[in-house]
């Protein structure tokens, strides 16, 4: 990241290792707590130096029974270091069971189920919108949904008339059914391309907007920054294996790698 231009970028959608102990083939995730949340730091620094003024990065961290709290540990060294505030706290739901206007009990998504006495199983992460000052505007119904009662559009104002009004801060999306691990998610640490699509859809959407990965994995969020058909899209990854598999996955990207040996 040091090698961007200061304020060159628009977007971050990032994923970083939670700190869990997962192994990621060329980087085992089993730092210290203190060493892992100041390295944190070190790096939400170089995402500020090359973020606009008017930028979002919106970082996505879960947590497991064995540290529950690493989340909101991170969130606070990160906003102790005032570089960033927090503007939306957004839940990512992979599965949730809800009771329909029938009366029928519907359950939906995925999850990994753990065999305990004493944790429910964890359904959901955290997505923090982080901006330099709090004050980003976002296009808050560009990942809006449709009104329940039509009645609404014409009852409020601030409808402009429109069928779409905010989704709110719980986004369920549930990760795609896979048949093979190996094949169809061998990164260890996946999200799905929807999740960094409404970020960007979310920040708002032009064909000059930059956005960024500074732990680009299998590349979600490259596929997704496709989708959005942003202007630029910078990605980092350390295991060659995961940037062949992400440039595998935007095959028919058109935006180029400026070192093709990294």
């Amino acid at each position: 990241m040091a090698s961007l231009e200061k304020g060159s970028v628009d977007v971050v959608v990032t994923s970083p290792p939670y700190n869990l102990g997962i192994n990621y083939g060329t980087y085992m995730d089993t730092l210290e707590q203190a060493e892992y949340l100041n390295w944190c730091v070190s790096w939400s620094r170089s995402i500020r130096d090359v973020l606009k003024d008017q930028g979002s990065l919106f970082l996505n961290l879960g947590s497991s029974p064995s540290n529950p709290t690493i989340p909101h540990a991170l969130l606070f060294q990160i906003l102790k270091d005032e570089k960033f505030v927090l503007q939306n706290t957004i839940h990512w739901i992979k599965a949730i069971t809800v009771i329909d206007d029938a009366g029928h009990e519907l359950s939906k998504g995925h999850f990994k189920p753990i065999n305990s006495e004493r944790f429910v199983n964890d359904c959901h992460e955290y997505i923090f919108h982080l901006t330099p000052t709090g004050s980003t505007p976002i296009d808050r119904r560009a990942v809006g949904v449709e009104y329940k009662h039509k009645s609404n559009i014409s009852r409020w104002e601030h409808t402009d008339g429109m069928d779409k009004r905010c989704r709110g801060n719980t986004w369920f999306i549930p990760y795609e059914t896979i048949q093979c691990r190996d094949k169809d998610r061998p990164h260890p640490a996946t999200f799905p391309i929807a999740l960094p699509e409404q970020c960007i859809r979310l920040h708002g959407c032009r064909p000059d907007l930059v956005v960024m990965d500074p732990f680009l994995g299998i590349g979600s969020s490259w596929v997704a920054a496709i989708r959005c058909k942003v202007g630029r899209f910078i990605g980092f990854e350390l295991d060659k294996s995961y940037v062949a598999l992400a440039r595998e996955h935007a095959s028919d990207l058109t935006i180029v790698w400026p070192d093709d040996s990294n």
